[in-house]
């Protein structure tokens, strides 16, 4: 079953990190919105996949106690404590950035940077257009 929440990405969502320690960065707000029903089934799944890390922030947000539309400045970083997410599909994210922060939050940061060093061996395309990983 699939359902659908939005999330209305900002560019800041691009920016590389500035900072060495990830506790300092200012994540921006983002708008999202999910209808009752998807939420409900949301609650509701058993071994959830996650497309994107955007659905990540969104869904982790409302399982927080959130509204089912508003912004979130939610973020996920290593230590980070998943409600919701059982599963994540994404891309190979570039380094430095809050989407990779995320990536090792829910795979563990020693297993990212293997992961990737083995994208990298392999010669795997990175970014938004790129190949992508199931992450379970």
């Amino acid at each position: 079953d699939v359902e659908r929440v939005t999330l209305h990405v900002g560019l800041d969502t691009f920016r590389p990190l500035a900072v060495d320690d990830l506790d300092d960065h200012v994540l921006h707000g983002e708008r999202y919105s999910v209808t009752p029903f998807a939420w409900q089934r949301v609650r509701e799944a058993h071994g959830l996949v996650a497309v994107g890390t955007t659905t990540v922030r969104v869904l982790e947000t409302l399982a927080r106690g959130a509204p089912l539309q508003g912004r979130t400045d939610l973020f996920v970083t290593p230590g980070f404590d998943f409600h919701c997410v059982g599963a994540l599909l994404t891309n190979f994210h570039l380094p430095r950035s809050t989407l990779l922060a995320l990536v090792m939050a829910f795979a563990g940061v020693d297993e990212t940077l293997e992961l990737y060093r083995l994208a990298i061996e392999e010669r795997y395309r990175f970014y938004s257009f790129g190949d992508a990983m199931l992450v379970l």
